[in-house]
């Protein structure tokens, strides 16, 4: 994971605010594509320590983060894990409904329309 983290970094801190990468969802730029890198490792450490009977709750700034960027239609006014969670259709969050699809939106903030 280290490993996977540091090439992550790496990454981000030499790729142009300027490039624009290939996702399924949508062109990312390296800052999209950060956060992206930060859901899938909490997400699947979640789907590992939850199969195993473990609990685990990452930052919550660190969630926060991630969900101001890739899902910022997700509710703010609840617990930023419990939110990233069920962003990813992974629980429930009471008072909406489970998501059976969902995508996140990777793509550099002032090329998507109404946000700064």
């Amino acid at each position: 994971m280290e490993a996977t983290a540091a090439l992550l970094v790496a990454m981000v801190r030499t790729a142009s605010p300027q490039v624009r990468s290939y996702h399924v969802f949508g062109n990312a730029d390296p800052e999209g594509f950060a956060a992206m890198g930060i859901v899938e490792t909490l997400v699947h450490t979640h789907d590992v320590t939850d199969d195993l009977g473990l609990e685990w709750n990452p930052p919550a700034e660190l969630c926060t983060r991630v969900l101001d960027r890739l899902f910022p239609e997700a509710p703010a006014s609840t617990d930023p894990w419990a939110v990233l969670l069920w962003s990813t259709g992974r629980a429930d969050l009471p008072g909406r409904p489970r998501l059976v699809t969902w995508r996140w939106d990777g793509a550099p903030r002032d090329e998507v329309s109404g946000r700064a």
